[in-house]
């Protein structure tokens, strides 16, 4: 289970929550503008945009779970299980598998609006990188500093939808949670008034009692609530350490704890790293479970006319500073 995040405030960053239940050899990945991308059913890419974000690295491939391209155009896939349906090839589309989808589309678009127009082309095909890595169940939150959408490949074909909340969580599909949200527009960041009756006199006796309702389980519905009402509500300087500082807190809004979901295997499903990429700044923040202090990979200085990769591990043990 994840959650996605786009936030802008004067500038844009795009990241995500990755929550599961076992750790992922993922790192820290810089795709410079030359290197060739290698499609297993459409020609290769040999010139694109650069791309920085998190990735498993097999055979010299990076395959991304979240990304933001040189233009700061973002992109996260998120579990779908039970909903996501990849199809055959089909005459007239660019096949795309799903493990090539986040390099091909950050590649060659540079807004939403670009990649809704590609995403018009474009079929994501039953093909797995290999035979030990079989492809994930996905949906994916798609966003630039002026609008998301997300994408969602279903039994009916690829679905696209606009996305006013700027944030992503796994099933049901995203209409349900659009619809969802209907049922906590009382919410509110605001002193509550008493609206149950005149007849009655009511007392304010806490703060943030116009967030009663807000659902605190860690199911995707209820995240996908937490999150758009954090997000949605969101005030923070217009520096980079402040947005950078919130938007961390946002995603703390929806992390999960070790003990707090039972995956079926046994064990608990934990937010393996958060992430925030800073558009402006072409810099790539993180955190882990085992080390919450904010760790940062930026590519403003590397050659990004580069053919080969740059690969950065992650920093994971825990950094505590006494103070005597």
């Amino acid at each position: 289970m994840c959650t996605g995040l786009a936030y802008t405030n004067d500038t844009f960053y795009f990241g995500r929550n990755l929550d599961l239940e076992y750790s992922l050899n993922n790192k820290v990945v810089v795709t410079p503008r030359n290197f060739p991308f290698k499609l297993r059913k459409e020609e290769e890419l040999s010139s694109h945009y650069s791309i920085i974000g998190m990735a498993m690295v097999v055979d010299n491939y990076p395959l991304y779970f979240d990304a933001v391209n040189e233009k700061g155009l973002g992109m996260g896939g998120l579990n779908f299980d039970g909903f996501a349906v990849y199809h055959d090839e089909q005459k007239g589309k660019k096949n795309i598998t799903p493990f090539e989808f986040i390099l091909y589309l950050l590649g060659k678009c540079a807004t939403v609006q670009e990649a809704k127009t590609l995403l018009k082309d474009i079929n994501l095909i039953n093909i797995s990188f290999s035979e030990k890595l079989q492809l994930s169940p996905l949906h994916w939150l798609i966003s630039d500093k002026d609008s998301s959408i997300v994408v969602e490949s279903t039994s009916e074909g690829l679905q696209v939808y606009d996305n006013q909340f700027g944030v992503l969580t796994n099933n049901p599909s995203f209409p349900y949670h659009k619809y969802n949200m209907s049922n906590y527009l009382n919410l509110t960041a605001n002193i509550p008034e008493n609206r149950l009756s005149s007849k009655v006199d009511l007392a304010v006796y806490s703060r943030g009692m116009g967030a009663i309702g807000l659902p605190g389980d860690l199911s995707s519905p209820s995240r996908f609530v937490r999150a758009a009402y954090a997000r949605l509500n969101s005030v923070a300087d217009k520096t980079e350490q402040a947005n950078v500082s919130q938007f961390f807190h946002i995603l703390d809004f929806v992390a999960q704890p070790r003990g707090g979901a039972m995956a079926p295997e046994g064990i608990y499903e934990i937010t393996q790293y958060s992430s925030c990429v800073s558009v402006e700044e072409q810099t790539y923040y993180y955190k882990t479970y085992e080390n919450s202090q904010i760790c940062a990979v930026s590519m403003q200085n590397l050659p990004l006319d580069s053919t080969d990769l740059f690969v950065y591990e992650l920093e994971k043990e825990q950094a505590i500073h006494y103070t005597n």
